[in-house]
């Protein structure tokens, strides 16, 4: 299991789910072109030392995405799609998140298998992307019984 970042805007967020990735585990694509120098300090403050030990790939654009990752892509979206608590997941989907300002453009959106959006309370728009992601892989981490083992 993945995550994909398309095309972040904040440094912080990528540096936060970069740590979460880190952690537990799993890889994290990162579609370009991002909103900020990859360097920033943000990213680093938020990622600490565990950053470092991420599964990191860095792609230049949606199509060199596509090409290097052909697995089963499943995006998180506030524009309708299945339940996260009646999403089926699979032990090699690509949880995908868009940009903090602008999600994804309707081709990417049109790519993905799976469209899923984490139940909120009426009134309420969207999560902080790093928590969305947080959320959604660990529910994906327990349906493919995937959880680290801890020392």
């Amino acid at each position: 299991m993945r995550l994909c970042l398309f095309q972040p805007d904040i440094a912080g967020n990528v540096g936060t789910i970069l740590r979460l990735a880190a952690c537990l585990g799993v890889g994290v694509d990162i579609v370009e072109p991002c909103g900020f120098a990859f360097g920033d300090r943000a990213l680093k403050r938020a990622g600490m030392d565990y950053a470092a030990s991420a599964d990191i790939r860095r792609h230049a654009d949606w199509a060199t995405f596509r090409a290097a990752m052909p697995g089963r892509l499943v995006l998180l979206t506030t524009a309708g799609g299945t339940r996260l608590d009646a999403a089926a997941f699979a032990p090699h989907d690509i949880l995908l998140m868009g940009s903090e300002g602008a999600g994804v453009p309707p081709a990417v959106h049109d790519a993905a298998a799976l469209r899923v959006r984490i139940p909120m309370r009426a009134g309420y728009r969207s999560l902080n992307v790093a928590v969305a992601a947080g959320i959604a892989l660990g529910e994906a981490l327990r349906q493919t019984a995937a959880w680290p083992v801890d020392a």
